[in-house]
């Protein structure tokens, strides 16, 4: 039994751990997200774009590219400290009245991190997955209507 406790308290510490240095430096954090990606679609394609800031804090545009070629900013995205907490914050074209939303990072397990606004309309949750060095899985999630929804979005490093 006390071996079992102690096994427990060693993984606290550890996720305890994960969290405390996501929390210290989203550059280093997010590393991973950094440069260009691609989604292909029926309609086209969805590219995101990150770049670090001199503050160390993460950008990102999101696009929408049709078959023709025609590209849509459909949002402009930002990855920063606010006090002692990492945001996900996201200012999506035509919503919004043009105003950022920010959602809180409470996660950060097994290269998942989450990052969560209980009051936002949808989503309400923003999830990326680092899955190795050329592909990203990102979701949305939460309820729309009271009904629970999903969308991923299958990265490929370009």
């Amino acid at each position: 039994m006390e071996r079992t406790r102690l096994n427990f308290m060693v993984l606290i510490l550890i996720g305890f751990c994960t969290n405390l240095q996501a929390q210290k430096a989203p550059s280093r954090t997010f590393a991973f997200a950094l440069g260009s990606w691609e989604m292909q679609t029926p309609k086209g394609k969805i590219v995101e774009l990150w770049s670090q800031n001199p503050d160390k804090t993460l950008s990102g545009k999101s696009y929408r590219i049709n078959t023709k070629g025609d590209s849509l900013l459909t949002e402009s995205l930002r990855i920063k400290k606010i006090g002692k907490e990492i945001f996900y914050c996201s200012t999506v074209t035509g919503q919004n009245g043009g105003k950022e939303t920010c959602f809180k990072l409470i996660s950060t397990k097994d290269e998942i991190y989450v990052f969560e606004n209980k009051t936002h309309d949808f989503p309400q949750r923003i999830v990326y997955q680092n899955q190795g060095k050329n592909e990203m899985l990102a979701w949305i999630e939460g309820e729309l209507n009271g009904k629970t929804r999903k969308s991923e979005f299958r990265y490929k490093r370009q």
